[in-house]
């Protein structure tokens, strides 16, 4: 029985991530980036409204707590960021 690979999330206020496993990461990042690059901007509630209707009968997790540690790995990894004074937050892809 083979391992399967993890990968240890980062936190954007430097607190300590958590290992979770790679494909789920990696599906979850996909969903994340895909959904902002298409909306340009989200709110992180529309967010977690579409990944319950979208993923929960094929996601073998809890998916919305998925989505907040993915989340906050991308801006961490500066990947995605949250729009500053944005209430609810929104969320974009970070530009260089």
């Amino acid at each position: 029985m083979s391992k399967e690979e993890k990968i240890l999330t980062l936190h954007p206020q430097g607190k300590s991530g958590v290992n979770i496993l790679k494909r789920r990461y990696d599906f979850i990042k996909n969903y994340i980036v895909n959904t902002i690059s298409e909306h340009g901007t989200i709110t992180f509630e529309k967010l977690g409204d579409m990944v319950i209707e979208e993923l929960t009968n094929s996601f073998d997790g809890k998916v919305l707590w998925y989505i907040v540690t993915v989340k906050l790995d991308l801006e961490a990894r500066g990947i995605i960021e949250r729009i500053p004074k944005t209430s609810p937050h929104q969320l974009r892809m970070k530009t260089s």
